[in-house]
């Protein structure tokens, strides 16, 4: 009889502990998909900081040869300045509106450059030319990652049993960084050039 007792409390100890141990298996895969969502946004949160560093060189290398192309120039810099803000306040909605805006911005501003043949030649333009250029395929690159690290997280919190662990401990899910239909549609060439 004391060997029935002592198997069953045996057996009872290990199912508790196999519970237990899996239950921190699943809290620390949770915490790990949350500091990867976290890395995610802080290379592309790096690589936003370098390119808002470079915009104001390009925007003054054209300023010295673009006169009469201000109301450009402030487009772009007006368009960085909505970045930097999404950026700072960690507003993923608001960034994806603001990086379409400066796309845009970026495109009409080097659609115009086409009309200055000095500045298009300028060893300066063309260095921060590629450089942007540069930085916004590897923003694109960091964005994919970013949402593909957030889908990650956003489907373990959401299925079971991850998500009887996700409560207990107020795990959440974190927006896509998104654009809008019109966002993602391409700019009308026309009226770049017009």
């Amino acid at each position: 009889m004391s060997l029935d007792l002592d198997m069953s409390s045996y057996i009872v100890v290990a199912v508790v502990a196999s519970v237990a141990a899996y239950g921190v298996l699943l809290y620390n895969n949770l915490v790990a998909l949350k500091h990867g969502v976290a890395r995610a946004w802080s290379n592309i949160d790096v690589l936003l900081k370098q390119r808002h560093d470079e915009l104001p060189k390009l925007v003054e290398a054209c300023r010295q040869y673009m006169r009469y192309e201000q109301e450009t120039l402030e487009r772009v810099m007006q368009a960085r300045s909505a970045v930097s803000a999404a950026r700072t306040r960690t507003d993923v909605a608001a960034l994806g509106s603001a990086e379409t805006q400066l796309r845009t911005g970026l495109m009409q501003l080097f659609a115009v450059v086409e009309a200055y043949p000095e500045l298009k030649a300028s060893e300066n333009f063309q260095h921060l030319q590629a450089r942007i250029t540069g930085l916004e395929n590897d923003i694109a690159d960091r964005r994919e990652l970013y949402n593909e690290t957030v889908n990650l997280n956003n489907v373990r919190v959401e299925q079971f049993p991850d998500v009887v662990v996700a409560r207990l401990f107020a795990f959440q899910a974190f927006p896509l960084l998104e654009f809008t239909a019109e966002e993602r549609a391409n700019p009308d060439l026309r009226a770049l050039f017009s």
